[in-house]
């Protein structure tokens, strides 16, 4: 990727070394039971964001910023660089549209940190809160992506943050709040079918950051589209499910297969288009 001249965003808290932080889910805590369900949730593919947040029995708390300096080590500082080129994306997108764009912010953290949303574990990969609008991601999963997934290169982790601003921007266009209350009325696996198409709309707009990104800043580089392809796929839910379990089951997918990952990730970038990206209106995926 080429980034030479782009700028680090200001919306950055690098939580490294501050400790684990308080499980608190709004105004209660959060038992063992609950963060033992969201780890096994995101290791076969569930978004913990929703497993923590059913075991909520309070409103989350106001949102609250940390005072937290900005990253000053190279991989800190990518992911910055990658979050104020996302800013820079989805901002003109919006004001196109007559919206204004909220930029989130994007916590570092080691191990385990606090969110509105429950306790962060390193374990779950990056994920977006919605009760406080923040990208949680603990940098060792960059090593998981590379050892384990075998999806190398900077690309690949660019995608993984843009994939999580695309959860943000279904956040500011109300359509996780429409899903979420979808899911209560909906069985089990309606509801997954549900988060699949939520998933996979997220990473076209990863898609659609790509294609306005590049157009713009032409930031990308022979093999940049390959590397993202290849991590889309390799956390497909069958992919996943296959070498965790050794068998897959179509109707527990919550994130969509390694096809629909690449394919969706593919419409974002080739037409640049946030209509392009319905996956709710979508007959096949």
């Amino acid at each position: 990727m080429r980034f030479d001249k782009g700028r680090e965003s200001d919306n950055v808290e690098d939580r490294r070394g501050q400790g684990g932080g308080g499980m608190r889910l709004g105004g209660g805590k959060l038992g063992i039971g609950t963060i033992i369900v969201a780890l096994i949730a995101i290791y076969f593919g569930v978004d913990p964001a929703l497993v923590l947040q059913t075991a909520s029995v309070a409103p989350p708390p106001a949102r609250v910023e940390r005072s937290a300096p900005a990253p000053e080590d190279e991989l800190g500082r990518f992911v910055s660089l990658v979050l104020a080129d996302t800013e820079d994306t989805w901002g003109p997108i919006f004001r196109a549209a007559g919206r204004q764009y909220e930029e989130p912010r994007l916590v570092l953290f080691s191990g385990a940190t606090g969110t509105a949303c429950g306790t962060g574990q390193a374990a779950m990969g990056p994920f977006y809160c919605p009760a406080d609008r923040k990208v949680y991601i603990d940098l060792s999963f960059y090593d998981e992506l590379r050892r384990r997934f075998r999806a190398p290169g900077d690309f690949a982790q660019a995608y993984v943050i843009a994939h999580e601003i695309g959860h943000h921007v279904q956040n500011l266009l109300g359509i996780s709040d429409k899903v979420q209350s979808a899911r209560g009325r909906l069985s089990e696996r309606e509801g997954n079918a549900l988060s699949v198409r939520l998933e996979l709309q997220a990473d076209c707009f990863a898609g659609v950051w790509a294609h306005h990104a590049d157009r713009a800043r032409q930031i990308l580089e022979t093999g940049d589209v390959e590397e993202a392809l290849t991590a889309a796929a390799a956390i497909g839910d069958d992919r996943l499910q296959k070498q965790a379990q050794g068998y897959v089951v179509p109707d527990s997918f919550t994130h969509g297969s390694a096809v629909q990952r690449v394919r969706w990730f593919r419409t974002g970038l080739a037409q640049g288009s946030v209509r392009a990206c319905d996956t709710f209106s979508a007959n096949a995926l």
